[in-house]
């Protein structure tokens, strides 16, 4: 598997919340290109500089080829990020 670049870019995106509260990712937008999140691999939480992040392992196929990703949810302001491709 290829290495993945740190991207850090937000993105547009269209998600669903549990009952609990839970952010779960749908499909983003990134330099106006649609992508749907087809599977949620991981989530766990990160910490740095004291902001708390939702960290969501995911994998799509793009272009007929299978690609993971990472997207990044920050809770203080309700972001989301592409960190990683």
């Amino acid at each position: 598997m290829a290495e993945m670049r740190v991207l850090m870019r937000p993105v547009e995106m269209l998600a669903w919340f549990k009952k609990e509260g839970d952010p779960v990712p749908l499909r983003f937008k990134d330099n106006g290109v649609e992508f749907k999140v087809e599977q949620v691999i991981a989530r766990s939480w990160d910490k740095r500089a004291g902001n708390r992040m939702l960290v969501f392992q995911c994998q799509s196929e793009i272009n007929g080829e299978l690609k993971r990703f990472e997207l990044r949810f920050e809770l203080m302001t309700c972001k989301w990020f592409l960190y990683k491709i």
